[in-house]
């Protein structure tokens, strides 16, 4: 499938900073060679010992059998981390017993090259759903290759190794001060479509140096999600794999953080949450087919969770999101979106703006209302649709992206 690059892909791929404690090595299985596209489509990261862990998944009741797999190992192990094994090309969701052997094969070649636990061994897939691997070692049989070749992370390598309709590789990171010592973060993502996150979204993994315990990272973690990954929709599809996972090496030299009263913790979490709302954003300017990123943003709802409702329905409507995609200020399609959600509402009090136009208020279009000027606001690349409904004081962000005919060519030819 050749897909057209999204009109926000970077330049380039990030210089990402190194995380101490973190060894990675690529390699290709095959999963798109017969497409007529061989390419690196697993990655196996590992951990020195030490390391702690957190994870937020899926709440699809079809969940894959990797997203199961960690969640039980995050419970069993404690929060401990060695390694990590993800693949491309298929998802292992919906496979049945097949999928478990599947697991339990990648894992015992993991606790075999690595000497490791594994409790203390996660995994994720990501691609089609429904169809069984030929053998259940058909990943672990490049799992001890791949563990003889450890080293610095290549992230650019990493990233572009569990890409599927993504049309640029997702990374981010920085340093930040916490406590005494400069901290690394660095993640990658992927993700382009079946993107409606209900705890994360596709498959994102962070990486930090910094000492942190594994109740803490826990938190920290969930914090972050809510206000990134959780803040995102390209499709309104819930993936079966979805998987967001942190893991702290501790090698920083700084003592854990065992608590958020901690006074590192505060510096701590905003520097997680910055990184995912990085890597989140990647993924909806990589929505399938998209050509703009749009904003929108409730405020005066009832409450934070009426303003999400509202702001979440407005992002997937598929009349709001067309109407965009043709430079169109058709705001009537935000009043119904608004209507739909079933939130209190004060409907004399809705105002609505497209950018810097106010489009409606007080219940009706604005007086000085401008269809041109209207236009021009969302015929830019970047869009904010701003409603304030008059019923309290929640508010809240949801990111997305338009809706064009590219969405449906990708879609229609994903298994061709």
């Amino acid at each position: 499938m050749n897909l057209k690059p999204s009109p926000f892909a970077p330049a380039q791929f990030p210089d990402l900073p190194v995380v101490k404690g973190v060894r990675a090595a690529t390699t290709s299985r095959g999963f798109y060679a017969g497409r007529g596209a061989p390419r690196d489509d697993v990655f196996l990261f590992a951990f020195d010992a030490g390391t702690t862990c957190a994870g937020v998944f899926t709440r699809s009741s079809t969940a894959s059998a990797d997203v199961r797999w960690c969640r039980d190992a995050l419970a069993s192990g404690a929060g401990k981390a060695a390694a990590l094994v993800v693949n491309s090309g298929n998802s292992n969701a919906f496979t049945g017993a097949k999928g478990v052997l599947k697991n339990d094969a990648t894992l015992a070649a993991m606790t075999a090259s690595l000497e490791c636990e594994k409790a203390h061994c996660y995994l994720g897939a990501t691609g089609v759903i429904g169809e069984p691997l030929p053998d259940p070692n058909y990943v672990g049989g490049v799992v001890p290759n791949m563990a003889k070749a450890l080293d610095t992370p290549n992230w650019e390598a990493c990233a572009k190794a569990f890409m599927t309709t993504d049309t640029f590789a997702k990374g981010a990171g920085f340093t930040r001060r916490v406590g005494e010592h400069e901290i690394s973060f660095s993640g990658i993502a992927k993700g382009s479509g079946m993107i409606a996150p209900s705890m994360a979204t596709m498959l994102a993994y962070v990486f930090t140096d910094a000492a942190v315990a594994p109740d803490v990272l826990d938190k920290a973690l969930r914090e972050a999600c809510e206000q990134s990954f959780n803040a995102i929709t390209v499709d309104s599809d819930t993936s079966t794999s979805d998987s967001l996972m942190v893991f702290a090496t501790g090698a920083s030299g700084d003592a854990p953080i065992t608590n958020d009263a901690d006074v590192r913790y505060a510096s701590f979490a905003a520097a997680l949450k910055d990184i995912c709302l990085d890597l989140a954003m990647l993924i909806v300017k990589d929505g399938e087919g998209a050509s703009k990123l749009i904003t929108v943003e409730v405020e005066g709802a009832a409450s934070d969770a009426a303003a999400r409702t509202m702001a979440t329905d407005i992002a997937n409507s598929p009349l709001v999101k067309t109407a965009l995609a043709a430079n169109d200020a058709n705001w009537g399609r935000v009043v119904m979106a608004v209507g739909k959600s079933g939130e209190v509402i004060d409907l004399d009090a809705l105002a609505i703006w497209f950018g810097d136009v106010q489009v409606a208020e007080a219940g009706g279009r604005a007086e000085d209302y401008d269809e041109d000027r209207a236009s021009a606001a969302v015929a830019e690349p970047e869009i904010t649709i701003r409603v304030r409904v008059g019923s309290g004081a929640g508010a809240c962000t949801i990111y997305t992206c338009d809706l064009t005919h590219a969405y449906v060519d990708i879609n229609g030819a994903y298994r061709t």
